[in-house]
Parts: C-alpha cells; sequence; structure tokens
C-alpha cells in the first residue's frame, strides 16, 4: 500500500514526538525538518487526510503541556540543501537502518514512482544499447566529460530540451541523429537515380560523417570540438 509522501513525513513526526514527551525532564522539544508543510498538518483544525496522526500528537502535546506550562516545542526549517550535518547524519542513518516491520508496512508513494522510474529507466538503457532496437547508424553522442549520453524522460530527456524550441529543427536533428536526413547517402539507398554527391564538391557522396567533421558549407553552425 502506498503513502503520500505528507502523511510520511507526518507520521515521522509523530514517532519522534511521542518519545520525547516520555522523557523525564524534558522540557523544550525541537523538531528539525524539511517538510514545514507537513508539520503544519499537525495545528491545522480543518478536515485532512491526515487527522489520524495530528490528533495523537496534540494528545501527546497536551499530555507534555499539563506537566509543566514552560514546556515548550520549537519547530525548525532545514531544507535538504543546506546540507547542515547533523541533519545529513541522521538522514544517512535513517537510509541505511534495516528492520523488519511487525504489521504490514506501507511504501511512500513518492519512493514508489522513483523506483518504478529507475527500473523503467535502466531498462530503457539496457534495451538501447542493442544496436538492432536503436538502429545501427544511431549517432552517438558525449556529454562534456566525454562519457555517452544515456537516454533519459527527465527535464526534456538528453536531447529534446536542446532542440524543443523550434519544431523543424527537433524533426531535422531527429534525422541527423537517426542518419535518416535526406542527404547523398540516404538517396542512394532509397532513391539511386537521384545526386548523392555533396553541393560543396569535395565529396561524391555525401554523408552525415562529412557535413559534421568536412563540409565546408555546415561549419558556421556545427562545432564539433
Amino acid at each position: 500500500m502506498n503513502i503520500s509522501s505528507t502523511e510520511a513525513e507526518l507520521f515521522t513526526i509523530r514517532c519522534g514526538i511521542s518519545q520525547a514527551v516520555h522523557i523525564n525532564d524534558i522540557t523544550n522539544i525541537v523538531v528539525v525538518t524539511d517538510a514545514i508543510p507537513a508539520a503544519q498538518k499537525i495545528f491545522d483544525t480543518s478536515c485532512h487526510p491526515f487527522q489520524l496522526h495530528s490528533i495523537a500528537i496534540s494528545q501527546d502535546l497536551r499530555a507534555f503541556f499539563s506537566k509543566n506550562p514552560r514546556n515548550s516545542i520549537t519547530f525548525w526549517d532545514c531544507p535538504s540543501n543546506d546540507k547542515w550535518p547533523p541533519h545529513q547524519l541522521v538522514n544517512k542513518e535513517s537510509k541505511t537502518s534495516k528492520f523488519h516491520p511487525i504489521l504490514p508496512s506501507k511504501t511512500s508513494w513518492d519512493y514508489s514512482r522513483k523506483e518504478e522510474c529507475d527500473s523503467i529507466l535502466k531498462k530503457w538503457q539496457m534495451y538501447f544499447q542493442a544496436s538492432d532496437l536503436r538502429g545501427r547508424n544511431f549517432l552517438d553522442l558525449n556529454d562534456d566529460n566525454d562519457e555517452p549520453i544515456q537516454p533519459s524522460y527527465s527535464k526534456g530527456g538528453s536531447w529534446l530540451k536542446h532542440f524543443s524550441v523550434s519544431n523543424s529543427l527537433c524533426a531535422q536533428v531527429t534525422r541527423l541523429i537517426t542518419n535518416h536526413a535526406p542527404i547523398g547517402k540516404y538517396r542512394k539507398r532509397f532513391f539511386p537515380n537521384e545526386p548523392t554527391s555533396c553541393p560543396c564538391g569535395q565529396a561524391p557522396l555525401e554523408t552525415r560523417d562529412h557535413i559534421l567533421y568536412d563540409c565546408k558549407c555546415y561549419q558556421q553552425s556545427w562545432n564539433p570540438k
């Protein structure tokens, strides 16, 4: 069964507060979290799907404040990207802890989605490496570290985000990557009666490699280095 990230965060806060209020001589509870919106649900009196946790936390806090009117609770907003060392340590230890729940456990919806997406992406990359699936003439592209660019769907993918500003440019790049551009080599295969030489006059057969690396007609718009 999947749960939302808000419910998971609120349940974590509930567990921490529940333990803290039962410790003797505790007068101030500090909740350090990167999920302040989830913590705000504790004091939300309207109807919401997390009331089970809110009510349980409220009961613990009522008992805590009844012991001593000076008792207090403070919430610290600590975003993960701040990289506060104690927060990182707790986060690392909580993720590496292994335990076997007695009751049927729930899985965060966000985690399930990420796990499924990662699995799909790994299969996609594995299938992509097979020449019979991606095409024998697929153009291998490298990143700034000279590593092969892997297919991805996130943030516009590996290539689409660079060419999506223009439909015609995207179509031309797609033809280039798959080597299905209407150039001499393509015409030689499918339309052998049409001219196959490059307009620059330097190549009797116009190929993709010639256009990318040698042809002077395209030097202004392409720099392989």
